[in-house]
Order: structure tokens, then sequence, then C-alpha cells
């Protein structure tokens, strides 16, 4: 096999490595991203955790970070592709004023840089034929790379604000599930939080589908725990349980809208569970409704909430694995009667 040969079949091989990458990850919904930028945001987060303290908290680069490296990563090999392929032939590029072929790598590199990225220059030009077919398609492809990563950019940033704004609108109701149970008491039941319950559900589906298409959203962390939806969510699956398991029948929220919550949650977390985190192996702290009961709230006793919570064991380790895996706390409860 001529060196010639290997160029073409390297270059060949490298680009279509960062096509199906690149498809994969901005296309493909339930792809879970490509192999190249779903390990390298895996290893960014990682190396970012261990370097992370208290006093320097690196995660919040963590998204930006990864994004950044993979569209980097895709220009590169893109253009390191393409350089190769048109290195395959030395008479491949010539130069304009006498048409003598393109001889070092610098200027190939050139070349292809203002092919992929620019409609060309006049220095230099592709031999008649196949290369002229070929500068066709390298034009073609640095055309669909800077159309989908600036789709991307944006959907991603869509997905990172939709995330932050799920978060809210469980955090505004208070910094707890007890906060939470105890604003949407209205002195007679608790259907005031009925309307709640059906917005934070679309939002959170919306939420799961985003992940799915985009799961780069899983490693754009914040230092506020107002603004985590994994806090966010363990803060509302507590929430769920004590209405379906701790509330008297009479005094429940709307049911459909609490199953439909239910399955949200559930939805969100065997997304993120298949790519982001494990359970923990501890459970996180019992509920206890004690607070609320000498608030006057009609609830069920601990022990009738405890026989239910039993069954739901690997449900709350799921979600305490998640808050860890986002470095985040779990939830303390504010057991003060008076509101916040």
């Amino acid at each position: 096999m001529s060196l010639n040969e290997i160029y073409l079949i390297l270059g060949t091989s490298i680009l279509i490595f960062v096509a199906v990458d690149l498809l994969w990850t901005t296309i493909w919904v339930d792809g879970g991203g490509g192999p190249l930028s779903r390990r390298m945001g895996k290893t960014c987060w990682y190396i970012l955790r261990k370097l992370s303290s208290k006093k320097l908290n690196l995660l919040r680069l963590a998204g930006p970070l990864v994004l950044s490296l993979t569209l980097i990563t895709w220009i590169i090999l893109l253009w390191v592709g393409w350089t190769i392929v048109f290195s395959a032939d030395a008479d491949s590029i010539l130069l304009t004023p006498d048409k003598t072929p393109v001889t070092t790598w610098v200027e190939k590199i050139y070349y292809v840089g203002f092919t992929l990225f620019t409609l060309g220059i006049g220095d230099y030009i592709p031999q008649k034929g196949v290369w002229q077919l070929v500068t066709t398609i390298a034009t073609g492809s640095g055309m669909l790379f800077i159309t989908l990563s600036v789709s991307y950019v944006v959907s991603v940033l869509s997905g990172v604000v939709q995330k932050r704004s799920f978060a809210k609108n469980v955090t505004g109701q208070g910094e707890s599930w007890v906060s939470v149970v105890r604003q949407s008491w209205n002195g007679q039941d608790y259907h005031s939080v009925d309307f709640l319950l059906k917005d934070l559900s679309s939002q959170l589906s919306m939420l799961t589908q985003q992940h799915k298409a985009y799961p780069i959203l899983h490693y754009y962390h914040t230092e506020k725990n107002s603004e985590s939806s994994a806090v966010a969510l363990a803060i509302l699956d507590e929430a769920l349980t004590v209405y379906e398991f701790g509330v008297e029948e009479e005094y429940k929220p709307n049911r459909v809208w609490l199953k439909e919550a239910r399955s949200s949650v559930d939805d969100y977390l065997d997304t993120l569970h298949k790519v982001f985190f494990k359970p923990a192996v501890n459970t996180p702290p019992p509920i206890d409704l004690n607070s609320l009961r000498d608030a006057g709230m009609p609830l069920k006793s601990n022990a009738e909430l405890n026989i239910a919570v039993s069954n739901l064991m690997k449900r709350r380790e799921r979600l305490l694995g998640l808050v860890k895996a986002d470095a985040q706390q779990w939830p303390e409860e504010d057991k003060r009667i008076g509101g916040q």
C-alpha cells in the first residue's frame, strides 16, 4: 500500500468519525451524544470534580468547557481529515499564477481552512477533475458544520435556561418539601398546588426530552441550590410522596395531576440514570410529618407514611444519587412551624 493510499484511508476515516459524532450529537434526539463528545463530557466533569473545592468551585465551568471543547475538537478533526485527504495526491492543490502543485503542509492546511469556513480564496485552486468535486464536498461539510454547531449551541443554552427555570419554580415555593407542603395548604385542602403540579409536570417533561437530545445539559452546574434541577426534583418528589401517602384522602391534590407529576419525575430519573448518575448507597433522611401535623394539617401518622415510603427506597436512593452527582446537598427540612 502506497503512502498516498494511506493518507486517503486515514483522512476519510477521520472525516467519517467526526461526521458520525457531529450528527449523532446534534440531530439524534435519543442518541445520548456521540461517542467522542459523550466521553469528553464525562472526562471533563470527573477532572473538575477532583479539582474543585469549597473555595474554588470549578464545576460551574464544566458546561461551557465541555461545549467549547466539543466544538473545537470537531473543527480540528474536520480540518485535519480534509488536509490529509488532499495530501493523498501531490497535485491536488495548485498555485493560481503558474499552477504549480502546493508542496508544504502549511499551504495545504491554509487552503483547507479557507475552503471549509469561507468560499475559498484566489491564491490556490484545486486540480481539475475529481479534486474540484472534493473541494465542493469539503466546502459543503464546512457549511453543514457551522449550521449544526450554531443550532446546537442555541438549543443547549435554551435547555440550560429551561433547567434553571424549572428549579426556580420549585424552590420558589420553599427550600424543602416541608415548605412546599406547608405553602400548598389553604386551610381546607391541598388543591392550591393543583395548577403548579400541572405546570411543573409539563416543564419537567420538556426538560427530560432536552436532556435526551443534549446530554451536555448534565454538566451545566450551578452553585446555588435554588437553581439546581437535581435539588428541585428531590424537593418535588418528596412533596409528591407526602401528598400521595401522607395526606388524608379527602384533602389530597388533584389525583390526575399528582399522577402526571409523579410520572414526569420517573421519566426524568430514568433518562439521567442511564448516563449521568448511580443510586446512592444510603437513603435520604426519613420523612417526618410532625412539624406539619403540629401546625394543624390533616396528615396520617408517621408509621403509616413509613410503610409506604419503605417501598420507595430505591427511588429515594436514585434521587439522592442524582443530587450527589450534581455536587449538591440534599435539601434540609425546614421544621419551623411559622413559614419561611
